[in-house]
């Protein structure tokens, strides 16, 4: 992987696992650019169920978006405050009924930075915004406000009706985005749906919505872990990706040549050997400055793994 010198800036500034451990969630890795003090904030830190963003997210087994620290009940507020960052997602990772892991991002909100990270749930055979972040993109979060997708209806609905992760390019021209327009306006390029199955069943499917100049990621990643079941055991298959240097990460036509990640083999490996989500950066990252890698469990089983590099 050629090594990255981008300078601009990213539309995440933070990523970090939080892992159960004696009853209360406890820092596991992170990646924190040059939030060294935000950093130490958080290996001081631990979370019992529903205290704090990640607690939150555990006790009510779902995404949670969180739009401002101020008067919230986000704990690093303060030490959040004094390195600029402004917002934050919580993710949790379930296995069945299990709890693996919540997964925290960050960002820093500026008049220029675009980008979103969305979650929508179902209700009466719909999928609606239950909430999200978008910088600068205020006009692109008005058209989402007011959009629905039923099942297999763009990129929301299409995760719904396949219950697999989804990479759409070409954001602002494609068809088969249905805010297309507004997109485009918004200047986002590619966008990442993933379903993020909960205890209970409902349904959630969080999106990741990329612009050029303050890109979510430079390089998305799609791992079908399935492929185990089959295949060798520990292992997993490409079946999409995208790269801004490489282009194309996948090729359906040349299935000869398909790249396939072994447990404990680099970070995706480590997702498959664990179950977990990791964090990385520098060498370990392909010399990237963040990257993240995100397992889904389907049936108490890992299905697919999904990467994102910055």
């Amino acid at each position: 992987m050629d090594t990255v010198l981008e300078t601009t800036r990213t539309f995440v500034e933070v990523a970090e696992v939080w892992i159960p451990e004696g009853g209360r969630l406890v820092l596991s890795g992170g990646v924190y650019g040059p939030h060294s003090a935000f950093a130490d904030a958080s290996r001081q830190e631990s979370f019992a169920k529903g205290e704090g963003l990640p607690g939150k997210a555990w006790a009510e087994a779902r995404p949670v978006v969180l739009k401002g620290f101020d008067g919230s009940y986000f704990k690093r507020a303060e030490a959040a405050r004094a390195v600029g960052l402004t917002s934050a997602v919580a993710v949790p990772v379930f296995a069945g009924q299990s709890l693996k892991a919540v997964l925290v991002v960050l960002c820093a909100d500026d008049a220029v930075r675009t980008g979103a990270i969305e979650v929508w749930a179902e209700a009466d055979g719909v999928l609606s915004l239950d909430d999200g972040y978008y910088g600068a993109a205020t006009h692109f979060e008005w058209v989402s406000q007011h959009t629905r997708f039923p099942r297999g209806q763009g990129l929301p609905g299409g995760v719904w009706a396949a219950q697999t992760p989804i990479l759409m390019r070409d954001l602002g021209s494609g068809y088969r985005f249905v805010r297309a327009e507004s997109a485009g306006q918004a200047g986002l390029t590619t966008g990442l749906g993933l379903p993020v199955p909960v205890p209970g069943g409902q349904t959630y499917v969080l999106t990741l919505l990329s612009a050029r100049g303050t890109p979510i990621a430079r390089r998305f990643e799609i791992w079908d872990a399935r492929a185990a079941r089959t295949g060798p055991r520990g292992t997993a298959r490409l079946i999409d990706g995208i790269c801004e240097r490489e282009g194309p990460l996948w090729d359906p036509e040349n299935a000869g040549n398909e790249r396939i990640a072994h447990a404990w083999e680099g970070p995706v490996g480590r997702v498959l050997a664990t179950g977990l989500p990791v964090t990385e950066t520098g060498a370990a990252a392909g010399d990237y400055a963040m990257m993240v890698g995100l397992p889904i469990h389907r049936g108490g089983e890992l299905a697919h793994v999904v990467a994102w590099y910055c």
